[in-house]
């Protein structure tokens, strides 16, 4: 599947399909069971062509396996690595001023449980026809953000259409977006602030995902929007 979006942007990689499936696509990146990696390093891949498939085993992280509804937070260590350290035999992120903060956004984040055996992150133009995407991502600079966020509020009456939550690289790319595919307005996101994700994409990189069936309502949109206009030309063309 081609995007309009995606040309229309001037977009350098490809827009990621994030995919509930039974089926493990061949010749996919995969951790290793037990080994540490991130989600976002893997998402990079898909952008530039690879396909990468995750399960219960290898998602790579706890952040990971819970970015990608394998698997919730266990209370008792998380909220002190993401704070401040104290009770654990490791440094804390600093990310939250106490452990009972932490404790408040793990609590917060959207339950979902991933119903199949993998998910896989795919090149969009790979996506086949009896596929069906949960979210679609982009991996954009600042000129093309600018961008998708005004399109991404092009259609609707109101002026909040596109927002974004803290948290791990995969929650704001992968779990939030998904969260927000059951609401009847769904949000697009912008994502990818997580300093321990940064380092797995371009210093220049965030993300911005849309819930797959409101991705299909803006492609709709594009020819006849500021994206096909005199506005939008030079920032195109500077991309």
């Amino acid at each position: 599947m081609k995007s309009k979006i995606a040309e229309a942007i001037n977009l350098k990689t490809s827009p990621v399909a994030v995919l509930w499936t039974d089926q493990k696509p061949e010749d996919a990146l995969q951790f290793k069971e037990g080994r540490w990696g991130c989600v976002i390093a893997m998402l990079n891949k898909a952008a530039q062509g690879k396909t990468a498939v995750f399960d219960e085993k290898t998602h790579g992280c706890q952040g990971g396996a819970t970015g990608l509804g394998f698997k919730k937070y266990e209370e008792g260590y998380i909220e002190y690595f993401l704070s401040t350290g104290e009770n654990i035999e490791k440094e804390g992120e600093f990310y939250k001023q106490s452990p009972e903060y932490a404790k408040d956004f793990v609590n917060s984040l959207p339950d979902i449980t991933t119903p199949t055996k993998y998910v896989v992150l795919k090149p969009l133009d790979k996506v086949t026809e009896d596929e069906e995407p949960k979210v679609i991502v982009f991996l954009v600079n600042a000129d093309q953000i600018s961008g998708l966020t005004f399109f991404a509020n092009y259609d609707q009456p109101t002026q909040d259409n596109v927002t974004t939550f803290f948290g791990a690289g995969c929650h704001s790319t992968i779990l939030q977006p998904i969260e927000q595919s059951k609401s009847d307005t769904p949000k697009a996101l912008i994502g990818l602030t997580d300093p321990s994700a940064r380092k797995f994409v371009d210093k220049n990189i965030l993300s911005f995902s849309i819930p797959y069936e409101r991705f299909l309502e803006m492609e709709d949109n594009v020819e006849e929007s500021f994206l096909t206009k005199e506005t939008w030309a030079p920032i195109k063309d500077r991309i």
